[in-house]
């Protein structure tokens, strides 16, 4: 049934097929018994609602202005391909956007390569960190790239590490040297990341207890 499929209530699908008729979608049919979408009937190429497109457009200004190169090129390139497809009374929310961040605060942003690790982490390879610690230390670590995690004043690389046989946060620009192994990891990508946010949880929770 549509409704299950979507999790929503049956009351809900015949409100929403109400409106496409409404909005002369060719949708035959009644409630109760089943509905038809008309042949040769195509959606627009976006079809986005003002709050959604403020959404893409937030998102695209933090990336823009926190990301590496690739990354910050990419953000907006998406906002120009979103702006030539939506109609014109949408484009002011990207020529004049209602939303906006903040300046990265990170000194030493954009001076890591990202784009490697971005690619190890897509790869599902191990890579060799020679990592310098608060104390200018540079150890060697082979690590389980699991997914770079973004905000206002870094970026962190967060593995497995094989040397200290646990989850790590890695500073990108404390990473002196990266390099691509040929070796897969020793786990599933989506098991580590799981695996990852229940270990955090849990710390969370502990913290939360000690100090409450």
């Amino acid at each position: 049934m549509l409704s299950e499929e979507l999790e929503v209530s049956i009351r809900t699908i015949y409100r929403d097929v109400a409106h496409l008729i409404g909005q002369r979608v060719p949708i035959s049919g009644e409630a109760g018994v089943g509905y038809i979408l008309g042949p040769g009937y195509d959606m627009p190429p976006l079809a986005l609602l003002p709050a959604e497109l403020e959404a893409i457009i937030l998102g695209a200004q933090w990336v823009a202005a926190h990301g590496e190169k690739e990354l910050s090129r990419a953000a907006l390139d998406v906002l120009t391909k979103v702006k030539a497809v939506i109609p014109p009374a949408l484009q002011p929310f990207i020529s004049i956007p209602s939303t906006a961040t903040k300046l990265p605060l990170d000194a030493l942003q954009g001076k890591d390569d990202r784009a490697s690790l971005r690619a190890a982490i897509r790869a599902g390879m191990k890579l060799r960190l020679h990592y310098r610690d608060q104390q200018g230390e540079v150890t060697e670590r082979i690590v389980w790239p699991v997914v770079l995690g973004y905000s206002d004043i870094t970026c962190m690389l967060i593995a497995w590490c094989e040397l200290r046989q646990g989850f790590r946060h890695f500073r990108t620009d404390r990473i002196h040297a990266v390099e691509l192994l040929d070796e897969k990891i020793g786990e599933p990508r989506s098991r580590l990341l799981q695996r990852w946010k229940v270990q955090r949880i849990t710390a969370l929770a502990k913290i939360t207890t000690e100090t409450g």
